[in-house]
């Protein structure tokens, strides 16, 4: 059954962006759009999925989108029309990227600082998000004396006090034991359901558990003989009943759009 929603206005828009390195193509004519979804009596946040199998330029395009990398053509705009500059999208990348010389708490104090949006509550958000995320009796050490999984919501959270609306996640369940998953993939909803813009968009290998936390599913692939990544297919996985549910993995339909995903790969 569907939960009631709806889409909104545009956040992103990714228009005819390509890539080229010399005479190579590595991204051809991308497009896609993502819009606000909203659902009554609650926080709705969005989760967007970029699957591709290796190669096929995810990574290219997740640096396009961090604005650390420029498109050889085309544009990445934000709702007010702004070409997308860097800062504007939180980053974690795989090694869960921190200062290695800052303990946890000046790490998120530094972050938090550039955030004009917290108006002087910053070691009181600080406080919030380390208490909701587990790493409050964390927040005197230093990245190296952090566990796997401790490190990656202190990268989160540290892209939270940022205060994007965005963020980018690279590989976030790569080498990630059964129950180490299950906590970040909560952890994960828990994050986008913090503000009605929030949005995370994942780059992941591990189609099975990126599409089942997303509510869009952008599927990158190539077209007959022709060089370069397009998106081959948007998946609305609200449309289809498919989003926001725990145990979507049981339902035959979720196994059969994983099916259809991986036939365009």
């Amino acid at each position: 059954m569907t939960s009631e929603y709806s889409k909104g206005e545009t956040l992103l828009t990714v228009e005819k962006v390509s890539l080229k390195y010399g005479d190579k193509t590595i991204l051809r004519d991308i497009n896609f759009e993502i819009r606000n979804v909203s659902r009554p009596g609650m926080q709705q946040g969005q989760v967007i999925s970029l699957i591709g199998r290796s190669g096929i330029g995810k990574t290219q395009l997740f640096k396009i989108l961090a604005s650390l990398n420029k498109p050889t053509t085309g544009k990445v705009t934000l709702a007010n029309g702004a070409l997308i500059k860097e800062g504007d999208m939180g980053v974690v990348f795989q090694n869960y990227y921190m200062f290695e010389w800052r303990t946890i708490k000046k790490s998120f104090e530094l972050a938090a600082k550039k955030n004009s949006k917290l108006n002087g509550n910053a070691l009181e958000v600080i406080k919030k998000y380390a208490d909701e995320f587990h790493i409050a009796e964390h927040l005197n050490k230093y990245p190296q004396q952090l566990s796997g999984g401790q490190r990656q919501r202190a990268a989160i959270v540290q892209q939270l006090l940022n205060g994007s609306d965005f963020i980018l996640l690279d590989e976030p369940f790569s080498g990630l034991d059964v129950l180490v998953l299950e906590k970040v993939v909560d952890f994960l909803v828990q994050v986008s359901l913090s503000h009605e813009h929030k949005t995370l968009i994942i780059v992941s290998h591990d189609i099975e558990t990126a599409v089942a936390i997303s509510d869009t599913v952008f599927v990158m692939g190539t077209e007959g003989s022709k060089e370069g990544a397009i998106i081959k297919k948007e998946i609305d996985l609200c449309e289809r009943g498919l989003a926001w549910q725990k145990d979507i993995h049981l339902q035959s339909a979720f196994q059969s759009t994983l099916k259809e995903i991986k036939s365009y790969l």
